[in-house]
């Protein structure tokens, strides 16, 4: 993550010049902006300290791909058109049989 470019990008959304964030933060100007600069890194609870005054939070979020067991994917692809939808029907009713017997 460029924290540098997330608040500049937030700070204008919000429509805030640097003096301004500085005046509702309590951040001095020229903190905010070595941060937009990138020549300082501010801590997490900073950045989302500025983030929130332009109204914005800064947030965790998985990345895309992780956790994702590809193998199963290029097992299934492996099958023809026919052996995908037979395996498909199979699962189908097992999930079947699942939902009734938690009835």
């Amino acid at each position: 993550m460029d924290s540098g470019r997330t608040l500049r990008l937030a700070r204008r959304r919000r429509g805030l010049t640097q003096r301004q964030l500085a005046a509702r933060s309590g951040v001095p100007q020229s903190a905010i902006a070595r941060i937009e600069s990138g020549r300082v890194t501010p801590r997490v609870d900073s950045l989302d300290r500025l983030l929130r005054f332009c109204g914005e939070t800064l947030e965790s979020r998985p990345a895309r791909g992780v956790g994702v067991d590809r193998s199963l994917i290029r097992e299934m692809l492996r099958l023809s058109p026919t052996e995908r939808l037979k395996s498909a029907s199979i699962e189908a009713n097992h999930l079947a049989r699942l939902l009734r017997s938690a009835r």
